[in-house]
């Protein structure tokens, strides 16, 4: 008999999250070593807290000195790939924890395959991406028009796989192409509604805020690890952003068609200027990172718009992973400083029943 047909399902870790509960339950999950680092107990023992990581998701694994697999464990490098099946149980305060595990490495084409990505996760950021390409081609203005389509064209791949942060929001390989693309959709329904708006400025911005972390939360094209870089860690990502836009504008200028925008108005420095505004302005305080404030409608909306996929993604986030406190009420999602109450079901009207 097919010893295959017993093994547990295999899970993404999203999916683990959402099914895990208190009783154990049998499943399996290939992920990657994102991090490994070696702690003690208050007693003295040696315990190993393993960061796992797949496409969208991430967990951390204690293993202590008395389990089984503590020495195959600490074996583990940063990046290696593997299967773990164990019976899953959620903790409440460590979250999800396997036990009873089994471990092995991942061959190449099951590798190859988590790299891949979960396909609904795949195919969603696949079209988000197809979809700022539309808006970036709807653009009236041909220098933002041109400038947009250069940055797809050159950074295209690498901006694919950054994640939107680190931590609080869209953390995760392509999740700057879905806050991109969802902070587009937003920004023309903005701009539908005020209508004194420069709706081309306004998503060029987008497309342009967080540029600069291609160089600070950009995944290796083989791993979901995220790196520190050095240029992220010492300039930050408003200043490279503002450097890639000019570097990318001075290029633009060498093409063909740009001798035909001379006497356009306005003038094409002004609106590098008015863009490079909205990078530098769109945190909106001094407080969080912005070097200058909003000064002008297009930053204004801009720094709101991205404050509102932001924190719409936090309790997403925090509805998906967060322990339900009481029916409804879910425990806080960090960085929001509040435990979150689940949303007000809308009312759908009935169908019209038409006649025969």
């Amino acid at each position: 008999m097919d010893d295959s047909q017993h093994e547990p399902d295999l899970l993404t870790l999203t999916q683990l999250r959402q099914v895990a509960g208190p009783a154990p339950q049998p499943y399996r999950v290939h992920v990657q070593v994102d991090q490994r680092s070696e702690k003690q107990t208050s007693g003295g023992a040696p315990f190993l807290e393993i960061k796992l990581a797949d496409s969208g998701e991430s967990i951390v694994w204690r293993v202590f000195d008395n389990n089984p697999l503590f020495v195959d464990a600490r074996g583990l490098q940063r990046g290696s790939f593997i299967e773990l099946t164990a019976q899953w149980v959620d903790t409440g305060k460590y979250g999800i924890e396997p036990r009873q595990p089994k471990m092995r490495v991942l061959s190449d084409d099951e590798k190859l395959l988590l790299l891949g990505g979960d396909p609904d996760l795949a195919n969603r950021q696949q079209t988000d991406f197809t979809e700022i390409t539309h808006f970036v081609a709807a653009m009236n203005d041909p220098r933002l028009r041109c400038l947009c389509s250069l940055f797809l064209e050159k950074h295209g791949e690498r901006f694919r796989r950054t994640a939107a942060a680190r931590e609080n929001h869209h953390a995760r390989r392509g999740g700057l192409v879905e806050h991109v693309a969802q902070m587009m959709r937003c920004a023309v329904a903005i701009a539908g509604v005020y209508p004194h708006l420069n709706q081309d400025l306004l998503v060029a911005g987008v497309l342009f805020h967080d540029c600069g972390k291609l160089w600070e939360n950009s995944y290796p094209e083989n791993s979901f690890a995220m790196p520190y870089q050095l240029h992220g860690e010492m300039l930050g990502h408003i200043t490279l952003g503002l450097e890639l836009v000019n570097k990318l504008w001075r290029d633009m200028h060498d093409r063909p068609e740009a001798g035909e925008w001379t006497m356009m108005e306005p003038p094409s420095d002004l609106v590098r200027l008015h863009l490079l505004h909205l990078i530098a302005s769109h945190h909106g305080q001094y407080e969080f990172g912005s070097p200058v404030l909003p000064k002008t409608p297009e930053a204004l909306a801009l720094h709101h718009v991205d404050n509102i996929d932001a924190k719409m993604e936090m309790m997403r986030r925090g509805y998906e992973t967060s322990k339900e406190l009481a029916p409804g009420i879910f425990e806080r999602f960090r960085p929001l400083n509040v435990n979150v109450i689940a949303p007000l079901t809308r009312v759908v009207p009935p169908q019209s029943v038409q006649p025969e």
